[in-house]
């Protein structure tokens, strides 16, 4: 745009002075003051132009790479409307969140071949722009987030055994894949967000052994947690009966003579303050306590 308004405001300089020098009328009609006021209509325009030429919007996500024939500012523009020189090219970079899925074939610490669908979330920092633009170019994912990503999940698995992706352990996994590929790609300029993976496919025998494997490990610790509750439960009876034997033989030291008619009288006052009972005592034997026979309604008990 700047070399149109450029080459416009050179056809309205000479418009406008050539105008001058010349004078062809016809019928009455000055042509030279025609020219003249096309000429300054073509002054203004291309000063109009030139003027928005200067000025460049930089998306929203994105920072702007100045490149001047050739030469590289090291300086990223950031998102919204900037200065520039007219003749520069300004190279859009984008630096939001991208998301890069992959489905591949990875071994594992046995010599299995796993399938895996795993994703991970980077964006370009905003400060190496330039310095990407320059090293790398525009296509920096394809040049080194996907092969440095490929190597990173390779070099991870080939340590863990294929029941780890089915266990507590694919944590452990991703969280190694985030470590070295975060490195990584940090030399280069991009930020990793995060590591995801989806699924994990074995073949169907390999698949079916770990499953019959992890089933048996559970029903062992199911065993163990049965055992341990039965042998605390076992603890637990043996402790209540030498509770109930401590307290009897409390009870068998000091009960007394005198206590066991203290009782059996406090029970026959009772059966006799009752309305609908009838109490009659009965002489008792050697040990002092009488014994009771207790009427009510003509049945005897």
């Amino acid at each position: 745009m700047f070399l149109f308004a450029l080459m416009l405001l050179v056809v309205g300089l000479l418009l406008a002075g050539l105008s001058g020098n010349f004078v062809n009328k016809h019928e009455g009609y000055d042509y030279s003051l025609s020219a003249r006021n096309f000429g300054i209509v073509g002054i203004l325009v291309a000063l109009v132009l030139g003027v928005f030429s200067l000025v460049r919007v930089v998306p929203a996500g994105n920072v702007g790479v100045v490149d001047l024939w050739g030469n590289v500012d090291d300086l990223a523009r950031k998102s919204g409307v900037n200065l520039v020189n007219p003749f520069v090219n300004l190279v859009i970079m984008d630096v939001q969140t991208q998301e890069l899925k992959e489905t591949m074939q990875v071994p594992s610490k046995e010599g299995l071949t796993m399938s895996v669908d795993i994703s991970i979330l980077y964006r370009l920092s905003p400060d190496k722009a330039s310095l990407i633009y320059k090293t790398i170019g525009r296509d920096y994912d394809e040049v080194v987030v996907v092969p440095q990503f490929r190597t990173a999940v390779r070099e991870a698995t080939v340590f863990y055994e294929a029941k780890a992706l089915y266990t507590s352990s694919r944590d452990e996994i991703t969280n190694k894949i985030f470590s070295d590929l975060e490195k990584m790609l940090s030399e280069r300029g991009v930020i990793l967000e995060k590591v995801l993976l989806r699924a994990v496919q074995l073949p169907t025998t390999v698949s079916a052994a770990i499953e019959q494997k992890l089933k048996a490990e559970q029903e062992s610790e199911q065993m163990k947690f049965v055992l341990t509750k039965e042998s605390q439960e076992a603890d637990r009876k043996v402790i209540e009966a030498k509770g109930i034997a401590e307290a009897q033989g409390i009870i068998n030291k000091t009960l007394t003579q005198a206590y066991l008619q203290h009782e059996a009288i406090k029970a026959q006052m009772m059966m006799a303050n009752s309305p609908t009972h009838t109490t009659v005592y009965i002489p008792s034997g050697d040990n002092g306590i009488p014994l009771v026979r207790v009427i009510n309604d003509g049945n005897s008990k």
